[in-house]
């Protein structure tokens, strides 16, 4: 320890982000700032500790084993500068400020987006960032407030509370019928297409919902996004494994076999610890848990769901 009365919340902070991004290039889009900001506010930082906190690599940053201790502190030091403004913020000037949301494409776009003017209506100073990522977000690493999964993410320092759970079923369009005929029984499910996500580009295992209802399918189109995906199924290009939140109201889709074939995932919300009690944390999270709560489409009974008892193969 070179100066410790030195030390700067800034340097932490661009530190925290720095760690978090694996770059000098994501801190600086992070806190809006150029990278060489970034840059000094690290080499302060080290000179202050007497030490290297990161492996400067071709890719980027990577902390060493001094900066993974260093940012168990940081992080904690992080939660109580947020808690103290959290307390400062809330008792003078109520319901406000911003709660980044994250969650899939389908469910964000399809389903929630519509629904948050309620929200809105309630708290009308309380903005929500909703965010789509394909893949697990951190709310330990500060990535969102908020991440609503299909799943029961694992982690510490993470609180997860589940909020319903939604079916699965397979549509087609009438088009598509007209050109290869409706199938009569899951053996007819061979002469037959389907719509999937492409298969390297799946980072979270729970959206390989198709799977659980078919195996080895003949595919005729793929795409990372489940709303690519149904309006391909509108169009006639093939079947696809669907949402009942994502297919309501639309008459242009066809269920197949919902009484034999279908799956299910579960919705869960999930805080980080330190953000559990923020008022408008809460806020969002007791309007989704109310919003899922009320639609039945969302508190689906598995219970008396018919599946197959073995996976369908068509090859």
């Amino acid at each position: 320890m070179h100066d410790f009365n030195s030390l700067d919340w800034d340097d932490i902070k661009v530190f925290l982000h720095a760690a978090r991004g694996g770059s000098l290039g994501s801190a600086a889009k992070r806190l809006r700032v150029d990278q060489s900001t970034i840059s000094r506010h690290i080499a302060h930082l080290e000179s202050s500790l007497g030490m290297a906190l990161f492996e400067r690599l071709p890719s980027g940053l990577r902390v060493n084993e001094a900066g993974e201790r260093l940012l168990c502190h940081a992080e904690r030091i992080e939660s109580a500068v947020i808690a103290m403004r959290e307390d400062v913020q809330c008792g003078g000037s109520g319901m406000a400020g911003r709660v980044r949301l994250a969650t899939m494409e389908g469910i964000a776009s399809l389903y929630l987006a519509s629904r948050f003017a309620r929200l809105r209506q309630r708290h009308p100073n309380l903005t929500v960032e909703l965010l789509t990522s394909p893949q697990t977000v951190s709310v330990n690493r500060r990535e969102a407030d908020l991440f609503l999964s299909f799943f029961l993410p694992t982690g510490q320092g993470m609180v997860s509370e589940r909020l319903g759970c939604f079916q699965l079923g397979l549509y087609g369009s009438q088009s598509y019928f007209d050109r290869n005929g409706f199938p009569e029984s899951a053996s007819d499910l061979g002469r037959h297409s389907f719509i999937t996500y492409i298969d390297d580009l799946i980072q979270l295992n729970s959206v390989r919902w198709l799977d659980d209802v078919i195996k080895n399918p003949t595919v005729s189109f793929h795409s990372n996004s489940m709303i690519a995906q149904m309006n391909a199924a509108a169009g006639g290009l093939g079947l696809v494994l669907l949402p009942s939140f994502a297919v309501e109201g639309r008459e242009d889709l066809v269920p197949v076999f919902h009484d034999k074939m279908s799956t299910a995932r579960e919705l869960w919300i999930n805080v980080h610890t330190d953000l559990q009690f923020v008022p408008r944390i809460r806020a969002v999270s007791s309007f989704l848990k109310s919003t899922f709560q009320a639609d039945p489409i969302m508190q689906a009974d598995t219970s008396g769901r018919k599946m197959l008892d073995t996976l369908f193969e068509t090859d």
